[in-house]
C-alpha cells in the first residue's frame, strides 16, 4: 500500500472498499505478466463484488498465463474527494497501480444509471472520457453487460462493446490486443480487426443519420471499414462445462450478496413481455445437478461462506431442483449453511420445496405477480393465475411463514385503474390466506406491496411502447396508496419515478444522448442510482443544454418500421416474433412457456444443434 493511500484511508467511510488483499484475491508477479486487464464495475465495492458475472470473468482471466485481471470500483464521494485532492489516480485493487497503465479497461454495464460513473472513473484514471481523444493503442476501453444491447448512448466513450456472454469472447479480445501490440498496429487497425470478431460492436465504424423530426433514418456503416451489417451476441454453447469460480474472493467488508452463488441455467422459458433479461439471455441452457452440487460444496469449503443461493431468472423452473436441493441440504444442514432461492415463481412453489427450504434457515418469501388482474397478467404474458399465487401463499403460511413481499409494476401497456386497484384486492386476498392457514396468528403477518414504474426496454415486445407520463404514474400510485391505507397489515412502497424516467430515456436513447451524459457528469452527476447523489434537475438541465427532450426517448410510442438506435445489434429474439407478442398483449392473449410449446422466437439459431434446453 502506498503512503498516499495510507494517509487517505483514515478519512473515509468503509476503507476496506479500497485496500484489496482479500482472501482469494489474485496477485501475480510482474515478471509473469504480459497483459493487464482492469475489470471495472461502475458502482461501489459492495455492489460490484456481488456481481456473479464479474466473479466469473475475474477467475477465468486470472487462470490464463501472462494475463492479470484486477478489480476496480467507483469510489464513494469521500474517497473521490481525497483522491482528487492528493492527485491520486484510480487504481487496481490487487496491485495499487493506476488503471491508466493497464492494457485493457473493461466496464461491466448492468444498469443505465451507472453511465456517468463510467466517465467519472475514466477521468479519475487520468484518461480522456471520449474514445477519439485516446489515440494510443492502450489502454483499450471496452464494455459488456445487458446495457450494451443498446450501446449508442455510450458509443463515443467506449472503443468497442462486447455483446452477450463474455467467457470466450473476452479472451479473444485479449489475444487480439496481444497480436496488435506485437505487430505494432495502430488503434484504428485494431478496431477494424475487432469488428470482424463475432460479438463485438465497434461504434466508430457506424454513423447515425437522422430525419428532420429527430428520428433515426439509419445507422450507416462507414465506407471502406468492412463493419458487419449486424452484430450477433455471443453465448456459451456448453453451459454445463463452462467456467465456475470455485475460488470466490471473500470480501473484507459487508457486501450486498455475500455468499456462494450457483447459476442453475441461463435464459428463461417464460417470455414475460416486459422482461429484457428473459429475451437477451436466450436460449435456455442448464447445468447438471451433480456438477452444481459439487461446485457449491467446493466453493463453501474454500471460502467458509455460511450461505449459498441458487441463482437464475426463475430458479423454480430448473428441472432437477428438488433432488439438487436435497443433496445440497444434506451438506448444508449439519454445517449451518443457509440455502436460498431468490427467484421463486408462485405457480411452482410447492409444499415439498417449502419443507426443504425450512430445513436450515427460513428466509423471507418474495413473489412477483407484476399485475393485479388476470387480464393484465395475460397481457404481459406472466402466465400466472391468481389461484396459483394464493395457493402458494396458503402453503407458505401453513408452513410457518408470516411475511411475504409482492412486487408489481405500474404503467404497463393496457393498464387501467381497475388493474391498479386489483393490486390492492390481490394483497388483501393474500392477507386472508394468512388468516385462513396460519397456525400461529399471534405472530401477526407482514405483507409488503412494492410497485415500480414500467420501463420499456430494447429487444422486448414492448420496445415500441411509450412510458406513461410521470404525472400519470404518480396518480396511479396515489390511487393504490388510498386503496391500501386502511389495511394495517399491508405496507406499500413505491419506486421514485424520476430515475425510472431517466432509465427509459437512456435505455432507448441514440448517440446524441452521449452529449447529455457528459454534460450531466460535468455538472456533478455520478452515483445516480443512489438517492444521496441523484439530482433530477441536473439531468433536466443537461438535456436542455443539449437541445434534447427526454420525453422524446422515454414517452414516445414507436411505429413498427421506425429505425431503433440498436438496429445494428442483431435481436436475440426475432423482431417479427417480438411484434407478434406485442399484438398478443393488446388481445390479452398468452404465449405458452418454452417447455410447453416452442414459440418460434429464433433464439435456437445460436445453438450448434439448433435445439434449446427450454
Amino acid at each position: 500500500m502506498n503512503r498516499t493511500l495510507e494517509q487517505i484511508l483514515p478519512k473515509v467511510q468503509k476503507p476496506a472498499r479500497y485496500t484489496g488483499g482479500e482472501y482469494n484475491a489474485v496477485v501475480k508477479g510482474m515478471g509473469e505478466v504480459d497483459t493487464r486487464f482492469a475489470l471495472c464495475f461502475p458502482d461501489t465495492y459492495e455492489i460490484g463484488m456481488s456481481n456473479l458475472g464479474c466473479r466469473i470473468l475475474y477467475g477465468l482471466m486470472n487462470e490464463r498465463p501472462g494475463l492479470w485481471c484486477e478489480r476496480c470500483f467507483a469510489p464513494w464521494g469521500d474517497m473521490e474527494e481525497e483522491m482528487r485532492r492528493e492527485g491520486m489516480l484510480l487504481y487496481g485493487l490487487e496491485s495499487g497501480d493506476p488503471i491508466s497503465d493497464f492494457d485493457i479497461i473493461g466496464f461491466s454495464l448492468g444498469y443505465e444509471m451507472a453511465y456517468t460513473n463510467v466517465l467519472n472513473m475514466l477521468d479519475l484514471a487520468g484518461l480522456p472520457v471520449r474514445a477519439e481523444d485516446r489515440r494510443e493503442l492502450s489502454p483499450l476501453v471496452i464494455a459488456g453487460g445487458t446495457c450494451c444491447y443498446n450501446p449508442e448512448p455510450l458509443a463515443p466513450f467506449v472503443d468497442f462493446f462486447v455483446l452477450g456472454e463474455g467467457e470466450e469472447v473476452v479472451l479473444e479480445c485479449v489475444e487480439l490486443y496481444r497480436q496488435a501490440r506485437e505487430e505494432g498496429w495502430t488503434k484504428e487497425e485494431l478496431l477494424l480487426a475487432a469488428a470482424k470478431v463475432p460479438g463485438i460492436y465497434v461504434p466508430s465504424l457506424y454513423r447515425p443519420v437522422y430525419h428532420a423530426d429527430g428520428t433515426l433514418e439509419e445507422v450507416a456503416i462507414q465506407e471502406g471499414t468492412g463493419a458487419p451489417e449486424g452484430v450477433e451476441k455471443r453465448i456459451v454453447q456448453d453451459f454445463d462445462k463452462s467456467y465456475f469460480p470455485i475460488k470466490t474472493i471473500v470480501p473484507s467488508t459487508e457486501i450486498v450478496h455475500d455468499r456462494v452463488m450457483l447459476e442453475l441455467f441461463r435464459g428463461c422459458i417464460r417470455g414475460c413481455r416486459f422482461c429484457q433479461a428473459g429475451y437477451v439471455y436466450r436460449p435456455v441452457r442448464s447445468r447438471g445437478p451433480e456438477r452444481l452440487a459439487q461446485y457449491g460444496k467446493e466453493a463453501c469449503q474454500d471460502s467458509g461462506y455460511r450461505e449459498m443461493t441458487l441463482s437464475s431468472l426463475s430458479s423454480t423452473d430448473y428441472p432437477g431442483l428438488l433432488p439438487l436441493c436435497d443433496e445440497l441440504l444434506d451438506y448444508c444442514q449439519p454445517r449451518d449453511i443457509g440455502l436460498s432461492l431468490p427467484s421463486l415463481r408462485a405457480d411452482t412453489f410447492s409444499m415439498s420445496l417449502m419443507e426443504r427450504l425450512q430445513r436450515v434457515r427460513k428466509g423471507g418469501l418474495t413473489f412477483a405477480p407484476e399485475a393485479g388482474t388476470q387480464r393484465l397478467r395475460d397481457a404481459i404474458n406472466k402466465n400466472l393465475r391468481e389461484e396459483d399465487l394464493l395457493q402458494s401463499a396458503r402453503t407458505a403460511f401453513a408452513g410457518g411463514w408470516n411475511g411475504v413481499k409482492l412486487y408489481f409494476m405500474l404503467g404497463l401497456p393496457t393498464e387501467t385503474d381497475e388493474d391498479v386497484l386489483g393490486i390492492a384486492d390481490l394483497a388483501r386476498k393474500v392477507y386472508f390466506a394468512w388468516r385462513e392457514c396460519s397456525p400461529n396468528k399471534a405472530r401477526g403477518v407482514r405483507i409488503t406491496v412494492s410497485t415500480s414504474w414500467f420501463v420499456p426496454k430494447p429487444h422486448t415486445p414492448f420496445q415500441w411502447e411509450g412510458q406513461i407520463p410521470m404525472e400519470e404514474y404518480r396518480r396511479r400510485v396515489d390511487l393504490l396508496r388510498d386503496a391500501l391505507k386502511r389495511d394495517k397489515s399491508i405496507t406499500y412502497n413505491w419506486h421514485d419515478p424520476q430515475t425510472s424516467f431517466l432509465e427509459a430515456a437512456l435505455s432507448r436513447g441514440d448517440r446524441r444522448l452521449a452529449d447529455v451524459i457528459e454534460e450531466a457528469w460535468r455538472q456533478g452527476a455520478k452515483m445516480d442510482s443512489w438517492t444521496e447523489y441523484f439530482d433530477y434537475q441536473r439531468w433536466m438541465d443537461a438535456f436542455a443544454a443539449c437541445g434534447l427532450d427526454p420525453a422524446f426517448y422515454a414517452s414516445r410510442e414507436r411505429g413498427r418500421d421506425e429505425v431503433f438506435p440498436w438496429c445494428r445489434i442483431d435481436p436475440p429474439a426475432d423482431t417479427g416474433f417480438l411484434w407478434r407478442e406485442r399484438e398478443l398483449c393488446y388481445q390479452s392473449q398468452t404465449t405458452p412457456d418454452c417447455r410447453t410449446r416452442c414459440s418460434g422466437c429464433g433464439a435456437n439459431r445460436y445453438l450448434e444443434g439448433g435445439v434449446c434446453d427450454g
